[in-house]
């Protein structure tokens, strides 16, 4: 599947504002102009150079994100299985994690701009603005170190799966938080400290010094998630457990899987209640 970048205009002048800021990145399909956005963006925002939305209107956030023309886009279901061992398969472990941290790019600043005129505290966007710049940072770490390996994001095949989340909470910001946040983000906790092991007994320390820094960052963006739905919830007076097992069985394809890691989880804020219930049973 290609996707079409959104057409943009005056990419040289400093956006007006924030919603602006964040439409440009997610729309734009140069991938160094989409980190060096999100370096800008949020530099003139922690500056409060930027309003937060468009005073007179604005345009809506782009329905897709741009993207270059490689990697070549699949369904989940037809990508190919990745190497495993060796030169070929860090190669493939590091595609795959930075196809991971763009999407993650673009679903932040999604989140930032679709939710611009959101009834929320300027603490909110700080928050979430911090985030991009963060995934922005683990996208260029991960790019380089691919190419320091002998390869390059775009050389392989990835899928467009991830996307899907933005598309089914779009309308939502507590869907938004639920599943990006505390599913998506929080298996990132679940994952990355066997990965940063493997890293360094392979000898791998590079990888893993890169790693270490995504599972540290991703900590602090699963407890961003956690606060900001409690206080949405907390304003809904609704009990904030049974909301997110109501979103994430409406907004997220399958069951939750372990293992958890349960500590990194309960750190950020995020208790066995929220999706103990969720664990996908096999039989």
């Amino acid at each position: 599947m290609r996707i079409s970048p959104t057409r943009q205009t005056s990419l040289d002048a400093a956006p007006a504002s924030l919603a602006e800021g964040a439409r440009r990145i997610v729309g734009t399909a140069d991938l160094d102009e989409k980190v060096r956005l999100s370096h800008a963006t949020a530099r003139s925002w922690f500056a409060r150079a930027l309003s937060l939305r468009e005073r007179t209107g604005g345009q809506p956030m782009p329905a897709q994100p741009g993207r270059p023309d490689t990697p070549v886009l699949l369904p989940p279901r037809d990508m190919p299985k990745r190497a495993v061992g060796g030169q070929a398969g860090r190669i493939a472990l590091l595609h795959s994690l930075a196809h991971i941290e763009l999407n993650a790019v673009d679903l932040t600043w999604d989140l930032v701009g679709r939710f611009a005129g959101h009834r929320v505290p300027r603490s909110f966007f700080d928050d979430w603005v911090r985030v991009g710049l963060e995934e922005a940072k683990h996208f260029s770490l991960l790019r380089k170190r691919l190419a320091d390996v002998g390869s390059a994001y775009g050389a392989l095949p990835a899928h467009h799966g991830l996307w899907e989340a933005a598309e089914s909470t779009g309308n939502d910001l507590t869907a938004r938080l639920a599943v990006i946040p505390l599913v998506l983000e929080a298996r990132g906790l679940d994952i990355s400290p066997n990965m940063i092991a493997k890293a360094r007994k392979t000898g791998d320390g590079e990888t893993a010094d890169i790693l270490e820094i995504i599972y540290r960052d991703e900590k602090r963006h699963v407890a961003f998630g956690a606060k900001w739905f409690r206080f949405l919830c907390d304003r809904e007076r609704t009990d904030p457990e049974a909301r997110f097992q109501d979103l994430v069985r409406r907004h997220f394809k399958g069951g939750l899987k372990p293992p958890f890691n349960d500590r990194a989880r309960a750190e950020a804020g995020l208790t066995p209640g929220f999706y103990r219930p969720l664990v996908r049973l096999t039989g």
